[in-house]
């Protein structure tokens, strides 16, 4: 289903909590809105469609992945980037790792392992920022 954008700082910035099987929906939820708001948007959060729990989805060019509860486990090549939020109107400069690699878990409970590069990469880390209640 379809949800609608929060923008609220407040709620943005408190953290999220561990998601569990029961949260599923709100990964397909994820993947409904970001595929509403594809024209402005490569990624999102779950609180930023009013869930506090830890699930992100990243467009990877021409897939969408859905992570339950993912953790960077590595990364490297620190740069400053400029980044813009669904959630947030202008841009801000931020930090970001060109190369990270994500835990997960998938939509059948599965651990997954991902290196990511460059923009995907960008995407995700922008994204479990979101997470722990950071905004950029």
């Amino acid at each position: 289903m379809v949800k609608q954008i929060v923008k609220d700082v407040l709620f943005l910035g408190q953290k999220s909590e561990p998601a569990t099987r029961n949260d599923l929906q709100v990964g397909r939820d994820l993947q409904d809105t970001l595929s509403a708001n594809r024209g402005r948007c490569v990624g999102m959060a779950a609180n930023m469609i009013g869930v506090k729990k830890n699930i992100i989805i990243v467009n990877m060019g021409i897939i969408d992945v859905v992570m339950f509860n993912p953790v960077i486990v590595s990364k490297s090549g620190l740069y400053e980037a400029e980044e813009g939020c669904l959630s947030l109107n202008g841009v801000r400069k931020t930090n970001r790792y060109r190369e990270i690699e994500v835990e997960y878990l998938d939509f059948s409970w599965k651990k997954q392992r991902l290196k990511l590069i460059d923009w995907p990469a960008q995407i995700a880390q922008h994204e479990i920022d979101h997470l722990s209640g950071k905004i950029i």
